[in-house]
């Protein structure tokens, strides 16, 4: 039975994730954390990324801004689902928007993406050294993404939010995706932050309660 003022293990917060589920499709299941941070001071910031051995269970869609052709085309090899250059950044400034999870660009390109930074940075899309999708090397890059590595950072709250994986899976492959995120989070603490970092941590699913994991 669950109990909301409760505290749980990790492998009984999945076990009571997976029973309390109740969406008739495959939903996902996520981790919360809150943060001992302030995230209106620049050096509080969270961001990095992280490598799920599992992936997350949703197919992503990359998007990658190169100039030369052989670079377009080593990222098409790599499995990228939008690949241009000049005339790609155009469209999107025709479109409004973008239709990719992740976006990644080789760094000749990002003096001209500025011009689509206000569409792109509102959704998390806008390529970033910080985040590893600015690079020359796009096709590792493709496949990194399409592999399981995500990018992550705080919230305007002070919160993280990450999906690590379907209901469907195993209770394993869940837990070992829960404990690399959760490790990866540690080490991305700002050197600003002073005391507790990790102040609680909930799972749950798309649309069910969140159930606090014990740290």
């Amino acid at each position: 039975m669950y109990d909301p003022k409760k505290t749980y293990s990790i492998e009984e917060a999945i076990a009571l994730a997976k029973g309390q589920a109740r969406e008739k499709f495959d939903a996902s299941v996520e981790v919360h954390i809150r943060l001992g941070i302030d995230p209106a001071k620049g050096d509080q910031q969270v961001r990095s990324v992280v490598t799920l051995p599992h992936g997350t269970g949703k197919e992503r869609r990359v998007a990658v801004f190169a100039v030369d052709e052989a670079d377009q085309k080593a990222a098409r090899d790599a499995g990228a689902d939008i690949v241009g250059g000049e005339e790609l950044i155009q469209e999107v400034k025709q479109k409004g928007g973008l239709d990719a999870d992740e976006v990644v660009a080789v760094p000749q390109i990002m003096p001209k993406l500025a011009q689509v930074a206000k569409i792109l940075g509102p959704r998390g899309l806008m390529p970033s050294p910080k985040n590893e999708t600015v690079t020359q090397d796009v096709a590792k890059a493709v496949a990194a993404m399409k592999g399981g590595k995500v990018a992550f950072k705080n919230d305007d709250t002070g919160n993280v939010h990450q999906v690590i994986g379907k209901i469907s899976w195993e209770e394993g492959k869940l837990k070992e995706n829960f404990e690399v995120f959760i490790d990866a989070v540690r080490r991305a603490r700002p050197s600003g932050a002073k005391g507790a970092f990790i102040r609680n941590i909930s799972i749950a699913t798309s649309m069910g309660p969140g159930i606090r994991v014990g740290i």
